[in-house]
């Protein structure tokens, strides 16, 4: 049995679907966003992709690693607690969860050599937080379904 979230998340067998799942959850995620902060996020987000086609699968493909470390002491607590719905114990630990998967997107964002990828990143970071936050019970719920399938 898979003990880690890099053994859950990254295994070359399940991986294609993770990164399937991770695109789902953020296209939902942003087609739920409403009000004038939604709609920044949501021009935002059609901005990037116009860009860069294909660019969610790829970004996911690309940060799962990172955000599987980011989250790993949490998901190492949640185990440890016996815990079984890990959306429900990362939006207990909104802030710091949240905090944890910024750093990566931050780290990326500032290495990009693409001035229109931070250029939008820098529009949709300040509302991030929330958007992060709010995104948490999906997150642990695919992240639950995959280790299910373990």
């Amino acid at each position: 049995m898979a003990d880690t979230l890099k053994e859950i998340l990254l295994d070359s067998g399940r991986r294609p679907a993770v990164v399937s799942d991770f695109e789902t959850l953020v296209d939902a995620e942003v087609s739920d966003k409403g009000g004038v902060s939604g709609a920044v996020v949501k021009t935002g987000f059609a901005a990037v992709k116009k860009i860069k086609p294909g660019i969610i699968p790829s970004a996911v493909d690309t940060l799962l690693p990172d955000f599987a470390s980011a989250l790993e002491p949490f998901y190492g607590d949640f185990r440890a607690r016996g815990g079984n719905d890990f959306g429900a114990y990362l939006t207990s630990r909104s802030d710091e969860a949240s905090d944890a998967l910024l750093s990566v997107t931050d780290s990326r964002a500032e290495k990009s050599s693409r001035d229109s990828i931070k250029k939008v990143y820098s529009k949709l970071r300040p509302n991030g937080k929330k958007n992060v936050e709010e995104a948490l019970p999906r997150l642990g719920q695919l992240i639950d379904k995959h280790a299910a399938a373990v």
